[in-house]
């Protein structure tokens, strides 16, 4: 439990005009705060304001994982519904028919593949460049 020296007892009453509150709700929002009252105590007492900055230029890079990660998760269920198929027909006429549409599949597949893993050792080294240029 907070001891009387620890209590916030003092309070003080501040009037903003629109732009000025709207700018310091702007600079809050890229805090990690809770609260806009924590913000404002650390700001008036010169503590240190953690900042999160957003890279714009890594947005592009994040949809283009989330169009990839869409595109391998499509791939992995026309995969699983092949090989159900496959194993439902064991021992039929149909396996081999299933078989045969597998390697189609899996041919097709290659491609796609490829340019997925390439896109994202370019992304990495994107992201390591920036890593290394932020750490110099």
């Amino acid at each position: 439990m907070a001891t009387q020296e620890d209590k916030r007892i003092q309070w003080k009453n501040l009037r903003f005009k629109p732009e000025e509150y709207q700018l310091l709700e702007k600079r809050f929002k890229k805090t990690s705060f809770r609260k806009l009252s924590e913000y404002m105590r650390s700001v008036l007492l010169e503590k240190p304001v953690t900042v999160n900055y957003r890279d714009k230029a890594m947005d592009d890079v994040l949809e283009e994982l989330v169009l990839l990660r869409r595109e391998l998760n499509a791939v992995g269920n026309n995969l699983n519904q092949a090989m159900r198929n496959i194993n439902a027909a064991h021992g039929n006429a149909d396996t081999r028919l299933w078989m045969n549409l597998m390697s189609v599949i899996n041919s097709k597949l290659e491609p796609s593949i490829s340019q997925i893993k390439e896109r994202m050792n370019q992304y990495a080294d994107i992201w390591s460049q920036k890593l290394r240029a932020a750490k110099a």
